[in-house]
């Protein structure tokens, strides 16, 4: 069985590596890679093929940035010559990035099976272009592989029938535990001046944080506090940094102490610094998952969360604004030793592309 997996922006590298060497495992599938070329930044893309140990991508559509609605058509455009070309028998789509939905839609006017891994989330808030990528993926899908409880309880409400759906656990994970011990290898923070648990590591990116002038003063701010009690490191998102330095912010970090502003980093770097930190503050869906599962205190600056599990039972805290002193009293108890100690979620196990190859297997393979 030809199965084709689309990547398109850094967190579908995680999810897309695991699941092709789970295919290739089983010896009955055959996986080929289409990447879009939606981050097309090398340091935010091809570094992830190299250190997840995939092959190059069977397909390269390059198409770039540009506004939604310009990405997402010329993603179909290119996907509809590949899917002429190759005539597999399924795509399988990851997330919820603007070349999920493209590939997806391109897959079901050509009527071949869609695939939906990571199906089933949503943080209620349409406002997100992810939110409508999801909701769309799904309706289009023809197997939905679900992470969380919350997923399954979604799908039901949107009557996605029971038989199309699938809960099997989280593939972010799976890269995490399997790349763990290669993460752990490095020696990153001698370099940086800082020891294990003795710094908080930020990360921001999202347009509703950082594209304009007041989200990005909260953001200068609350590192001015952080950087009050520990070292703060930094690795800045290309985004990010631009808008600083439109905004004239970027020479106030540049004058704090105890803050390494640091390059977008790879897979097993940001997963080193993110076990050891003794806190993480982040915009990010993904990360709120990964320290989840290390058990490292997270503060994620959403209106909403898809992944309430991470909230439920992992060691995430939901701020619904970039609020400096809410941040500073949420960082002086976590500091001072009680922040919530969290648990894994069920089936959050390392072994979730397993379970969806043996899934595909008994509805395809017989």
């Amino acid at each position: 069985m030809k199965i084709l997996n689309v990547v398109g922006a850094r967190p579908n590298f995680m999810k897309v590596a695991p699941l092709h060497r789970a295919f290739g495992q089983h010896g009955g599938f055959e996986s080929k890679i289409v990447h879009t070329g939606q981050h097309y930044d090398a340091r935010m893309s091809d570094v992830f093929f190299e250190q997840l140990e995939l092959p190059r991508p069977h397909y390269f559509l390059g198409v770039g940035g540009g506004s939604h609605t310009q990405q997402t058509a010329r993603v179909m455009l290119e996907f509809e010559q590949v899917l002429s070309a190759e005539k597999p028998d399924a795509v399988l789509v990851v997330g919820d990035v603007n070349s999920t939905l493209a590939c997806a839609l391109v897959a079901a006017k050509e009527h071949l099976p869609v695939l939906h891994v990571e199906a089933g989330l949503r943080s209620g808030d349409r406002r997100m272009p992810e939110e409508l990528n999801r909701i769309l993926t799904d309706s289009l899908s023809d197997y939905l592989f679900v992470t969380e409880a919350a997923g399954l309880e979604n799908l039901k409400r949107e009557s996605v029938p029971d038989q199309k759906v699938f809960l099997v656990g989280n593939v972010m994970i799976d890269s995490l535990v399997y790349y763990l011990p290669k993460a752990r290898s490095l020696n990153l923070l001698p370099a940086l001046g800082v020891a294990p648990h003795s710094y908080v590591l930020m990360t921001m990116h999202r347009p509703a944080n950082v594209d304009h002038e007041a989200g990005l003063r909260s953001i200068v701010q609350i590192v001015k506090n952080t950087v009050a009690h520990k070292q703060v490191l930094f690795p800045i998102h290309p985004r990010t940094l631009s808008n600083l330095e439109k905004f004239g912010l970027k020479t106030e970090l540049d004058a704090l102490p105890n803050l390494h502003l640091m390059e977008p980093q790879g897979y097993l770097e940001f997963l080193h610094l993110m076990e050891n930190a003794a806190l993480i503050i982040t915009d990010s869906g993904g990360i709120q998952e990964e320290t989840t599962y290390l058990k490292v205190p997270c503060l994620t600056f959403r209106d909403s969360t898809e992944r309430p599990v991470t909230v439920e039972l992992g060691t995430n805290y939901l701020l619904r604004d970039l609020d400096p002193t809410t941040v500073h009293e949420h960082l002086l108890t976590i500091l001072a030793g009680n922040a919530k100690k969290g648990e894994v979620p069920p089936l959050w196990d390392g072994q979730a592309a397993g379970r969806i190859v043996e899934v595909l297997a008994g509805l395809y393979l017989g």
